[in-house]
């Protein structure tokens, strides 16, 4: 019997998060070493499923299949497509990367008589989180899916609420109230979306007989399984439901810039980078397969909701005091162009989707914990609060700069490239969806420039005048990120090689080929 590769990239951080809450409370920098040692593990086992991953073998690889709960057709069964293991990679690789950017922020602080935060429940909520994504990335039974898809929202909330931001403009009580509500806001949001969908999935079981991914959609295929077009669409809007919720699209999105403004930088990296992608890999794996027919009748409709998400979430970007919550509404602007791009239909707009799906994550990841670098000195999240920081923090400034380029995909930088994808795949079917979407580049120009123009050029104010530059441990963060956004952005061939296949996989799912030029090619 073959090594379980994938349970083991799953089951590593799961146990490490189990030992590291265990650490005792006055062992607080041994849970942080071990914390990061398990992640760098599970990093060091998500290369070797990337590795023995063949992108123009068999659709699913490194497969596992038992039975679980026999009676109702539940099995444990997993397996990746290049659409899952560059996902996969893209959370093990920026988890080490949170913790070390996180190394202080749970370190107790006393306030009055309480003791405030366990250090070791912080890193350990971390990589249960990672688990929980890992094996959503990994999952071929929808059942096993939806178990973990909802499950990540219990130490997420506890992140939120428990672990928020300790830089508030009204204090300390008011900072606590704000966190309760985002963290509340955030579970309410997604239960709703998940109780929804289980709705949708025991449809889907009484419909199919079975909850695997593999065998529904071979008997849709194949035409033994052939569901009614109003059952099919019914099911397909419950699960749609929950993972737009998740991705978050507009005007399922309040959610997210109360979660990300209230919780540490790096749990808003978790929350957008690394957590929100389930929901738009989902609508990949689960909608497009699942429910073609239906996929296809829904179209105008989620390219609209898109669009308006593009444009809706950079005017308002625009318009933010914040820095963390004008990252968290660029990050609904993003997630627009993303699901444009599942939606356009196109083998460039898929591709572009899921390769923004990547970089996105690594130039939110660079640009957020580079602001909460910045926010940690000053104590303040408000624009105005700051001025001249290039002046007294260049090596902070300049890499603010490079992860704010790279969030308005600079050319040169890796999310242009996924953009560029995006809406061409998009123009060659939709075209006027794809010109309208452009605006929303002009608008991401605006509020990255305005933002780093705000905060880093100008007259030095006093509160930032003894600000230090970026430390030994936060430039180990930071380098790495800035060295992968330019190399994917010069050279993303290695992502594309790996999406490309499965991204022509789901294509045929919906029975959709690529729109043939309108000019022919000279000879």
């Amino acid at each position: 019997m073959s090594f379980p590769l994938l349970t083991a990239t799953a089951a590593l951080p799961a146990i490490g998060a189990v030992v590291t809450a265990a650490v005792p409370a006055a062992q607080r920098t041994a849970a942080k070493w071990l914390a990061l040692l398990v992640s760098l593990a599970t990093l060091a086992l998500a290369i070797v499923v990337l590795v023995r991953f063949d992108p123009d073998g068999d659709r699913y690889q490194l497969t596992e299949s038992h039975s679980w709960i026999k009676d109702f057709g539940v099995r444990y069964e997993l397996g990746v497509d290049g659409i899952g293991v560059s996902l996969l990679a893209l959370t093990a690789l920026l988890i080490p990367f949170i913790i070390l950017a996180g190394w202080h922020d749970a370190d107790p602080l006393e306030t009055g008589s309480k003791r405030w935060r366990p250090t070791q429940g912080f890193f350990a909520l971390i990589l249960a989180v990672e688990a929980m994504v890992i094996i959503s990335f990994e999952a071929t039974d929808v059942f096993l899916f939806y178990i973990f898809f909802e499950a990540m929202l219990i130490p997420m909330y506890f992140l939120i609420g428990g672990f928020g931001d300790r830089a508030h403009e009204h204090g300390e009580e008011a900072a606590s109230t704000q966190r309760s509500y985002a963290a509340v806001k955030f579970l309410l949001y997604n239960l709703v979306g998940g109780l929804i969908m289980l709705a949708a999935v025991i449809g889907l079981y009484v419909v199919a007989g079975n909850f695997s991914l593999q065998e529904i959609a071979e008997a849709r295929a194949n035409g033994s399984l052939d569901m009614a077009t109003n059952t099919e669409r019914w099911l397909f809007l419950g699960f749609f439901f929950a993972f737009a919720v998740k991705a978050p699209l507009w005007p399922l999105h309040t959610w997210l810039p109360n979660a990300m403004g209230e919780a540490t930088a790096p749990v808003a990296v978790l929350i957008t980078a690394v957590v929100d992608k389930v929901g738009t890999f989902a609508m990949l794996r689960f909608c497009l397969q699942l429910f073609p027919e239906a996929s296809k009748w829904a179209t105008p409709a989620i390219l609209v909701l898109a669009l308006i998400s593009i444009v809706y979430g950079a005017l308002l970007a625009v318009g933010q005091r914040d820095i963390k919550r004008l990252v968290a509404y660029a990050s609904i602007s993003h997630f627009g162009f993303i699901i444009m791009g599942i939606f356009a239909m196109t083998s460039q707009g898929q591709s572009g989707a899921t390769l923004y799906m990547v970089n996105h994550g690594i130039s939110t990841a660079a640009l957020m914990l580079v602001a909460g670098f910045l926010i940690s000195r000053r104590g303040s999240r408000l624009i105005a609060d700051y001025g001249g920081v290039q002046k007294v923090a260049p090596v902070l400034a300049g890499t603010f700069l490079i992860g704010g380029l790279a969030t308005l995909s600079l050319p040169g930088l890796a999310p242009f490239v996924s953009e560029f994808l995006v809406l061409v795949g998009t123009f060659s079917r939709y075209p006027v969806i794809g010109i309208i979407a452009t605006f929303g580049i002009v608008l991401a120009a605006l509020y990255t420039l305005v933002l780093y123009q705000r905060t880093m050029t100008g007259p030095v104010k006093a509160e930032v005048s003894a600000m230090p530059d970026l430390r030994v441990r936060e430039l180990v963060v930071v380098a790495p990120l800035i060295v992968l956004l330019i190399f994917l952005g010069v050279y993303p061939k290695p992502v594309t090689d790996i999406v490309n296949p499965a991204v022509k996989s789901t294509l045929s799912d919906v029975h959709k080929k690529d729109p043939q030029p309108e000019v022919e090619a000279a000879k």
